[in-house]
Order: structure tokens, then sequence, then C-alpha cells
């Protein structure tokens, strides 16, 4: 079976290209996401740890790294800034004291609460350029290929 052709060919003008135009994409929502979250003094990974620790019960470090897809080294470090902000707190685990439990602080909730209002005015910002039934399928398209 031949593979699927797309539009784009490998001669094509890099423009136009999946991977030119997904890192481009992601570049400029990261851009946009964090030109508006820096009046609350984090950014766009700063963001989806809080977003990852304000739905769960209080949990490990190393769960929140893995729900983020990144090394333990880099959430210690992205930890550690939040903690000394005083959004996050962490604690061993009374179950495992090798382990430290993190949780937001109320500071914490209320920077999220904040950022989550304007992390969704730039990605509607960022997704004028397109009906709302077409972000609902854009969304639904990057899910299927996320996710197989």
């Amino acid at each position: 079976m031949l593979p699927m052709s797309t539009e784009a060919s490998a001669g094509s003008d890099p423009h136009e290209v999946l991977g030119y135009l997904l890192k481009h994409a992601t570049a400029k929502l990261t851009a946009s996401t964090d030109a508006a979250l820096e009046p609350l003094g984090i950014d766009s990974k700063d963001f989806g740890a809080l977003r990852v620790l304000a739905h769960r019960e209080p949990t490990s470090q190393l769960a929140v790294a893995q729900t983020l897809s990144i090394d333990r080294t880099t959430m210690v470090a992205l930890l550690d800034v939040l903690e000394r902000k005083g959004i996050v707190t962490r604690r061993p685990d009374p179950a495992d004291r090798r382990r430290n439990v993190v949780t937001l602080t109320e500071e914490g909730t209320q920077t999220f609460d904040a950022a989550q209002i304007a992390y969704e005015k730039a990605e509607s910002a960022f997704l004028a350029g397109i009906s709302p039934s077409e972000t609902g399928q854009f969304r639904r398209m990057l899910r299927a290929l996320v996710e197989s």
C-alpha cells in the first residue's frame, strides 16, 4: 500500500510542510499565551502545570511531569520557581517520603483562575482566522493525530 499523499511534496515550499506549519503555529500560540500570562507572573509552561494541579487531588511532581510529558529535572526546576512565587507547595508524601506531593496554594488557585481567562482570550485571538466549526474540527483532528 502506498502512503497517503499530502498536499506538499518533498520539493515543496517549506512553508507548506506540515512540520514547519505545526512548529510555527505552536510558536505563535506560545508567544501569544506567554504575553497574556506575563502580567500574572507565569508563562504557558507554568500554566500547564497549574492546569494539571487545579484538576486533581494533591499529586506527586512525577505524576505532573508525566502528564505534561516533561522530564523530572525540568519539572523540579519549574516547581521550584512556582514555589518561590507562592503558587504551589510541596511536601513529602505521607505514604512515601521519597516523593513530593504538590498542591496549589490559595494564591495559586487565584493565579490559575485568572490565567485560565487570559489563556482562553489569547487562544481565541489565535484561532480568530477560522470559524468556530473549523476550530472544533481542528481540535478533533489534532486529538486524533496525538492519540493515534
